[in-house]
């Protein structure tokens, strides 16, 4: 089990053991565990993990199919999961949107201001002017009482059913570059509208994540699959580094979501 820490980054190794002994509780237990809200990094290095281990198996749900974060159940093989095994709530805020307006940023920093770890709630989903987010069903009391403003603004929790979940659209388009180094901050230079100088101080201001955890260093060197937000300018994803040039800059294909 310890090569597998050679295919993720140092930063990581933390992570990877929790799992490893996520799935140690699992085989010795014979028993599921189920995780918090887990980001698709996160998710797929539980994956690692588990593995093609015949004996225990890993699903994950967060909601919906298309969920971004999702809590992870691993199971012995014979188990079956159900959705009800994941305790999963849907909340939508109920606030007085006719005079006054709230944001996902606000919406966040009023849940991790009340204390709240990140995995202890999901996806924050919105229509525009409705809100809605999924939480771990053992903090959804505690919510009832406590969320009770988002900024200053007056709010009311009201459970729904899945069906009712408000579907998210996402359009990615594929994009081609030609950077002189695969730093964080020569990629990040690579959007539109944005110079180096620029993504530096985003990056040194904690603007910007990689694998959804923030990085302020950047000299950071990317890798092919990771996933780059930079916060007002949307998300990318490095799909492939395609080699060097004759000038020995790189080519990328990036995917952009809008």
């Amino acid at each position: 089990m310890s090569g597998i820490y050679q295919h993720f980054r140092p930063e990581e190794k933390e992570f990877i053991d929790k799992a490893i002994e996520w799935k140690q509780q699992v085989t010795e237990m014979y028993a599921p565990k189920l995780t918090g809200f887990l980001d698709p990094r996160e998710r797929q290095m539980i994956r690692s993990v588990v593995g093609s281990d015949e004996e225990v198996r890993v699903s994950f749900f967060g909601g919906m199919e298309s969920s971004e974060r999702k809590r992870a159940l691993i199971h012995p093989d014979y188990y079956e999961p159900d959705v009800t095994d994941y305790d999963v709530v849907l909340y939508e805020i109920d606030y007085p949107e006719k005079f006054s307006t709230i944001s996902h940023p606000q919406i966040l920093g009023s849940l991790m201001g009340l204390g709240l770890k990140r995995e202890k709630f999901g996806d924050i989903m919105t229509d525009g002017s409705r809100f809605q987010l999924f939480v771990v069903k053992e903090t959804a009391s505690y919510m009832d009482t406590h969320f009770e403003h988002v900024g200053k603004v007056p709010v009311k929790l009201k459970e729904k059913l899945f069906q009712e979940a408000i579907q998210s659209i996402e359009r990615w388009y594929e994009q081609s570059v030609t950077v002189t180094s695969i730093r964080l901050d020569t990629v990040i230079a690579s959007l539109p509208a944005m110079s180096r100088q620029k993504a530096q101080q985003l990056i040194k201001s904690g603007a910007v994540k990689v694998n959804w955890k923030a990085v302020d260093n950047p000299s950071f060197e990317c890798a092919e699959q990771d996933v780059l937000s930079v916060r007002g300018s949307g998300r990318m994803k490095i799909l492939s580094i395609d080699g060097q040039t004759k000038k020995e800059k790189w080519r990328l294909t990036l995917g952009i979501l809008k």
